[in-house]
């Protein structure tokens, strides 16, 4: 039987499960104690043997020091809904399909400046004195509208109630509570308070280990409506990191007058999605900058009272984008994260500069899940299962749970399920740790966000599901938990770094036409073109997926038809025809048994002479491959994640690459088990990823092989 093991394990308390926390601290092997949002520390547990992590808000919880300050409460821009002028004059409220114990219209700053009026039907700014604003009835009145033209109002508004407490409360269905107010440290007098404030709880409390930051200093873009449902949710949304000091500053910084349209987008708030503007990445790198130094300054005093400095990547994290420069100078010692999928998993182990990451699993212990016939160990098992994938990549150093204690404890399947799990996280980390897994080639994901955004791609609200992204994030998420040395590279990388696709073996790019993960007009840059054309001529490999290059220029929807051999009938090439549509067996398509799943897919795509059409339905190609000089390219019209089409993947990758002798190498020959080498500690793993039993041929790295039976998840440990 296996030895037990412990440590590495965080979970979650409560006044009122002193006897059950010490359970699990025996149970589940913990040796760190954690407080939650609508929790207090129990007195009885200060002297545990366990680390303590205290949850630290620097932007809320002190509604007295906000209520004091009004001037310095939080804020963000919004925009409203568009408004046609039927005649001369049209009135716009402020606050439609707004909640309104969460937001207040700022008009105690100059409006004038601070907000915009924009003739959406030509784009002009409509100018101040041709609008005004009535405080009591909260509208805005356009006096010299022109009839049937489109309107919007672009104002800033205070948090008057902090977005992820609200959720919490909401989700909770908590009563008899204070809305917290979420007040702006970036703002002198509340910076100067915080330091304080900081100081102060460190005093008070010699008891905690770890100070858990949630976060600095501005939460991701989160608004609610009249109804308390979620409106609009853009996890790396920085629309919420705006004040008239803060845009002051970044005015002296960047030379030029900010607009709130630099913001605000047309209303699309600059979303990921969005191909950046130039003063949008200006703004955002301003801000990265001043984040880092303030929060350096709290964890240099955390330092100082000989307490660990942790942040949650999440909640008000907005400028602390864990890949760019900036943050390895704040000095952190630790980040933990919520683990909802392999790419979350990555997001948070793939972090430089700390000291250890910590991965907290799901399901929160929230009723959502924990309640009368809800099934908490289904969701554990599928969580554990996609995070093990990543995990065997990159760890993490510590696991974690979060929520309430009490509601877990009534499920003792689940508590049961847990003990396993971190058993089992213990083994997979002391087998691995400190070495760098067998990759079999060097793959880059080009975007126009590139490191900033690594293992972010397609995600809208942290692993949330949406029907119109899931066929491309399931690239993402087969490349977390594959062979594979992913980096994350930008148009401009390529414009600035010329060597930089020297060190690579394949390109992907992946999405729709004109988003920022595909490009758009970035492709109508010839030294762009160029330099991809010339890496795969070379010998490179290159991977499109759903609408690659695509952009209309010059006689092409894709820029790299020529190249990748596919083309996007958008009707303005119906009048030639189409000859090529017989379907070839090939290297990349031999493991698919059934129907290959393409997701959503892409509507008329069809292939150039010379190109190998691997799968078509219908006329219209899902599945191709090419050759350019010495190079290769595989187009896919969507690829959503299962394990069939994490095969698909690697096997594109190889033969785009030349590598198909590679193949028989730390290799399964069933796709649903994997196999992964650690030559340096000479080890390797053959681990199951589904819930039945599987049967599968093992190869080594010499080629050598044998058969193996598997339990459900199973994994098995090998010396090399």
């Amino acid at each position: 039987m296996e030895k037990r093991t412990k440590g590495r394990v965080t979970i979650p308390t409560d006044v009122d499960v002193v006897a059950e926390t010490l359970e699990l601290i025996e149970k589940w092997g913990a040796d760190a104690i954690r407080d939650c949002d609508g929790t207090d520390y129990p007195e009885e547990l200060k002297s545990v043997d366990a680390k303590i992590y205290s949850t630290y808000y620097t932007t809320r919880k002190d509604n007295e020091w906000a209520k004091a300050n009004p001037d310095e409460v939080q804020q963000m821009y919004i925009m409203t809904p568009f408004y046609t002028a039927v005649e001369d004059e049209v009135s716009i409220h402020l606050m439609k399909h707004l909640y309104p114990d969460m937001l207040k219209v700022n008009n105690q700053d100059d409006i004038t400046k601070w907000w915009e009026v924009i003739d959406r039907t030509t784009g002009e700014v409509v100018s101040p004195s041709q609008w005004s604003y009535d405080e009591e009835t909260g509208d805005v009145t356009i006096h010299a509208a022109k009839e049937f033209h489109d309107y919007t109002v672009s104002f800033l508004a205070y948090i008057m109630w902090d977005p992820v407490h609200m959720y919490n409360a909401v989700t909770n269905g908590w009563s008899n509570f204070e809305k917290q107010v979420t007040f702006d440290v970036r703002q002198p007098k509340t910076h100067a308070y915080s330091m304080k404030r900081l100081r102060s709880y460190l005093e008070e409390n010699p008891h905690v280990d770890v100070i858990r930051y949630t976060t600095f200093f501005h939460q991701f873009t989160l608004i609610f409506d009249e109804l308390a449902r979620e409106r609009y949710v853009d996890w790396y949304g920085y629309s919420a990191s705006v004040s008239p000091y803060i845009l002051e500053q970044f005015e002296k910084e960047a030379g030029y007058r900010f607009r709130p349209e630099f913001i605000i987008d047309q209303g699309y708030m600059n979303n990921p999605y969005r191909i950046p503007s130039k003063e949008f990445l200006d703004f955002q790198n301003f801000q990265r900058r001043e984040v880092a130094k303030l929060a350096k300054e709290m964890v240099d005093i955390t330092h100082e009272y000989g307490k660990e400095a942790m942040m949650f990547l999440g909640d008000h994290w907005i400028g602390m984008e864990p890949f760019m420069e900036e943050f390895k100078e704040i000095g952190l010692d630790a980040v933990v994260g919520s683990v909802g999928n392999g790419a979350t998993l990555r997001l948070i182990s793939d972090i430089k500069g700390v000291n250890y990451t910590e991965g907290r699993l799901l399901p929160y212990f929230f009723p959502d899940t924990f309640y009368e016939g809800g099934d908490p160990v289904k969701e554990a098992k599928i969580n554990w299962v996609t995070a093990r994938r990543a995990i065997l990549r990159k760890p993490i150093d510590r696991i974690g749970y979060g929520g309430y204690l009490k509601l877990a404890m009534k499920f003792p399947a689940f508590v049961d399920y847990v003990e396993s799990v971190c058993q089992e996280f213990r083994v997979l980390y002391e087998n691995i740790k400190g070495t760098t897994p067998y990759c079999i080639k060097k793959v880059a994901v080009l975007n126009c966000w590139g490191k900033m955004r690594s293992w972010g791609n397609h995600m809208v609200h942290h692993a949330i599901y949406y029907k119109q992204n899931y066929s491309y994030a399931g690239v993402i998420e087969a490349l977390s938990g594959a062979p594979f040395d992913v980096k994350f590279i930008s148009f401009d990388d390529i414009r600035n770094q010329p060597g930089i696709l020297e060190d690579i073996d394949v390109i992907l790019n992946v999405g729709d036409a004109d988003t920022a993960y595909t490009g758009g007009e970035n492709w109508t840059d010839e030294k762009i073109v160029s330099a991809v054309k010339r890496f795969v001529y070379n010998g490179g490999g290159f991977i499109g997926v759903g609408e690659p290059a695509a952009h209309q220029y010059e006689g092409h929807f894709f820029q790299l038809a020529t190249m990748i051999g596919v083309e996007k009938e958008t009707g303005f090439t119906l009048n030639m025809d189409k000859y090529n549509w017989e379907e070839h067996d090939h290297f990349i398509t031999e493991d698919c048994k059934g129907e290959i799943d393409f997701g959503e897919g892409k509507k008329n795509i069809y292939a150039l002479e010379g190109t190998k059409i691997l799968v078509q339905r219908d006329k219209e190609v899902q599945l191709a491959v090419s050759e350019f000089g010495e190079g290769r390219c595989v187009y896919i019209s969507g690829l959503p994640y299962s394990f069939e089409n994490s095969r698909l993947l690697y096997r594109s990758v190889l033969w785009s690459a030349h590598e198909e002798k590679e193949l028989y190498k730390w290799y399964s020959s069933n796709y649903n088990v994997e196999v992964h080498a650690y030559v340096k500690n000479g080890k390797y793993c053959v681990v199951n990823n589904t819930y039945e039993p599987q049967t599968t041929t093992v190869y080594k790295g010499d080629g050598s092989s044998f058969e193996l039976d598997l339990e459900a998840n199973g994994i098995y440990w090998y010396e090399i």
